[in-house]
């Protein structure tokens, strides 16, 4: 089949755009307004953007009455939020905080998470998720769309502390993945889960790359600093 989004329609009874994008991981997004009002929503257009410094990214629709959502305000007003890993553990607690809901109301408290305190930033962390950022806010782009929930903001975070609960580390210091089990945003109303992995390895003097595949910026200096030693 073919179809061109906004021009040839698809003839599908669902529309399969976000179905081909998968999985996508979930930013389950902390925030506080300035009076002192905690906020919690999930987000399945969710990524790291870079990891010198750590910059990550959600994107929020405006919700169905084209307002921009909370998270965003809250982080552009404060400069201030949290990401927090969504595991299949924490998955029913994920889907209730991802209810559309006035700003005064507490999804912490609706979902019956406990709040654990951040070390750097105002917003909460929740305390059974295993692994969470603590981010300042950098910046917003802001992409128009269709009908009141088609504009999307994209919000922008540098990471300036990270806490992971110390029974997902493994012996040699690596995330236990498949212990965390973080569940991911399939299309439709489908969720998928990670239980299993498979390890590659690019081949030859790729030091420097597979650094930055880690994440790990000394890796990386090293690796090109070598490659300048007669």
């Amino acid at each position: 089949m073919y179809y061109e989004p906004g021009k040839l329609p698809h003839g599908l009874k669902h529309d399969p755009f976000k179905s081909c994008v998968v999985p996508r991981p979930i930013g389950w997004i902390s925030t506080v307004d300035h009076a002192g009002v905690h906020n919690l929503a999930p987000y399945s257009q969710f990524q790291n953007v870079t990891f010198s410094p750590p910059i990550v990214m959600f994107a929020a629709n405006q919700d169905s009455r084209g307002q921009r959502k909370d998270s965003v305000r809250n982080a552009e007003q404060t400069g201030e939020f949290v990401w927090n890993m969504a595991t299949w553990e924490l998955r029913e607690e994920v889907n209730i905080s991802a209810q559309e809901l006035g700003p005064y109301v507490d999804e912490f408290e609706l979902a019956g998470l406990e709040k654990a305190p951040s070390r750097i930033v105002k917003p909460m962390r929740v305390k059974r998720s295993p692994i969470q950022f603590e981010c300042v806010y950098l910046n917003t782009l802001r992409f128009p769309g269709d009908g009141p929930m088609g504009s999307a903001d994209v919000v922008f975070g540098r990471v300036v502390a990270v806490h992971i609960a110390d029974e997902v580390l493994d012996a040699d210091g690596l995330v236990d993945i498949l212990k965390v089990r973080p569940i991911a945003r399939m299309g439709y109303f489908d969720y998928t889960s990670v239980e299993s992995k498979f390890t590659m390895v690019i081949p030859g003097d790729q030091r420097a790359l597979l650094g930055g595949l880690e994440g790990s910026a000394q890796k990386v200096s090293q690796a090109l600093d070598s490659k300048d030693q007669p």
